[in-house]
């Protein structure tokens, strides 16, 4: 998948009228999710998806330490949304990322996490996990 396209599913997921709202987005939550992860989990993550996208995940300060609630709080600063938009976005981007990236990145990023975790990866189809 290209940036285009990347863009262009965030945009279809998100109904965004505008290209520049999904690139808000994903770069909202991917830096963000980039910023909870240790360092070699980002650069698993990121490495098949388009290299305008992978900096997120990449150029982040790992490995800090927070839960879900800050991860939401944090997101809904950077996109300009509130949080249940955040959540929802946050959901999105993710089931994007795993339709992108092998089953086992997505599940070492998914298992790395605390439990509070778990609503982040709600959209994704369990049998692409497999």
């Amino acid at each position: 998948m290209n940036y285009t396209e990347f863009i262009g599913q965030v945009q279809h997921e998100l109904e965004y009228a505008q290209a520049g709202q999904a690139v808000r987005a994903s770069r909202a939550v991917l830096t963000t999710l980039g910023e909870r992860l240790h360092e070699g989990e980002a650069t698993d993550l990121a490495s098949p998806l388009p290299m305008e996208i992978d900096r997120y995940l990449i150029a982040a300060d790992h490995g800090q330490r927070f839960d879900y609630q800050e991860f939401l709080d944090r997101v809904a600063e950077r996109e300009g949304v509130d949080r249940s938009d955040a959540n929802y976005h946050a959901q999105q981007l993710v089931a994007v990322v795993a339709a992108v990236v092998p089953p086992g990145n997505i599940e070492k990023v998914r298992n790395g996490l605390p439990e509070d975790f778990d609503p982040l990866f709600e959209l994704i189809d369990e049998s692409t996990l497999e």
